[in-house]
């Protein structure tokens, strides 16, 4: 299991959520009673027009392909998925029924972490963050390398290359490149399209415009004019700034610990959120729904590594990244060592 430092959270901070955890889990039901519900049984998450449901057994890998934590996940032109995991096959691709195509990439085994599909001059590439090797690498959907960031030595905020460890990229509009040191100093890195660095901001701590572990970034294209959503993992909230790094807002409805995001056509925000849950937010920034709610999961012994004798279905124990598909089906991957991906259509 990973240390509590590595999912942005100190000790002293783990130790007293993991308290109000079992505080409140001795309020509610049992969170862990089972693997499934009786054979057969249909499960049905959320309502209204935010009502999905469990497709059981939804890619199944083939013989001698396994899964490592699961950390991200996009979607494709095609309607293909795309699993980033920490394994030989760490870029793993299906079809929309969960038919398994192809797997590549054995070098980000060890540091798989951030997963961004962007079309460009109507070809699709993969942005693949590696906190392990202190990268951010641009692929074809192949696995060819076209480029690679490197660690911003000239920024002046790192001693050494081991204190940058990415975890998530987005490219603005305007082409710029945005890379969040999540699992290292917590600031965000601004590149412009030939890579070379603009500026840096954040840093560790709480007050406006500074960050603990800025685990996931986003352009929001739902204003007049696009800005950039953080989420602000350790401080339990995303963050807003403009495309030059000043903070606008705080957002904090229903935030646990918020781990990246994915936009719909109509407005809504998707953010998977690692303890437990998967937020909907509307154009508002408003909660409008809470997807296979587990709380006080994180407090269960060796979370998030549990047994999947004890898995739940439509019950989630570490959302890392979600995406919605075209049809507005939805797939989530949690931080589960032998990865855990699931789809749920939308009804």
């Amino acid at each position: 299991m990973k240390s509590p430092e590595m999912f942005g959270l100190s000790r002293r901070q783990f130790l007293r959520r993991a308290g109000a955890g079992a505080a409140g889990a001795a309020l509610a039901p049992a969170i862990l009673l089972g693997k499934s519900n009786k054979s057969g049984s249909r499960v049905v998450l959320g309502d209204g027009s935010h009502t999905y449901e469990l497709v059981a057994g939804w890619g199944q890998l083939p013989n001698g392909v396994k899964y490592g934590y699961t950390h991200g996940v996009q979607i494709d032109r095609h309607n293909r998925v795309i699993v980033h995991n920490q394994s030989k096959d760490s870029v793993i691709i299906f079809d929309h029924k969960g038919k398994f195509i192809k797997s590549w990439g054995p070098e980000f085994q060890k540091g798989a972490h951030g997963c961004l599909l962007r079309k460009e001059d109507g070809v699709e590439y993969l942005y693949l963050s590696d906190y392990e090797r202190h990268i951010v690498v641009k692929t074809t959907l192949d696995g060819e390398t076209l480029w690679t960031i490197n660690w911003p030595q000239d920024s002046g905020v790192y001693k050494e290359e081991a204190e940058f460890k990415p975890t998530n990229t987005v490219v603005a509009p305007n082409g710029d490149i945005y890379v969040t040191d999540g699992y290292g100093l917590s600031y965000v890195h601004q590149y412009n399209s030939k890579r070379e660095r603009i500026r840096t901001w954040g840093g560790k701590g709480k007050e406006a415009g500074k960050l603990d572990c800025p685990h996931g970034i986003w352009a929001d294209t739902r204003g007049d004019e696009p800005i950039l959503v953080v989420a602000d993992r350790s401080n339990a909230r995303l963050q807003t700034f403009t495309l030059d790094g000043k903070h606008i807002a705080f957002y904090t409805d229903a935030m646990r610990a918020p781990c990246h995001f994915d936009q719909a056509r109509n407005g809504d925000l998707l953010i998977p959120d690692l303890h437990g849950v998967v937020t909907i937010y509307d154009r508002n920034n408003k909660s409008v729904a809470q997807l296979g709610d587990n709380p006080g999961v994180w407090d269960a012994k060796a979370w998030p590594n549990l047994p999947d004798t004890t898995w739940i279905p439509g019950k989630f124990i570490s959302p890392h990244a979600a995406c919605w598909d075209k049809h507005g089906d939805m797939y989530v991957v949690e931080w589960i060592q032998e990865g855990r991906v699931t789809k749920l259509r939308r009804v």
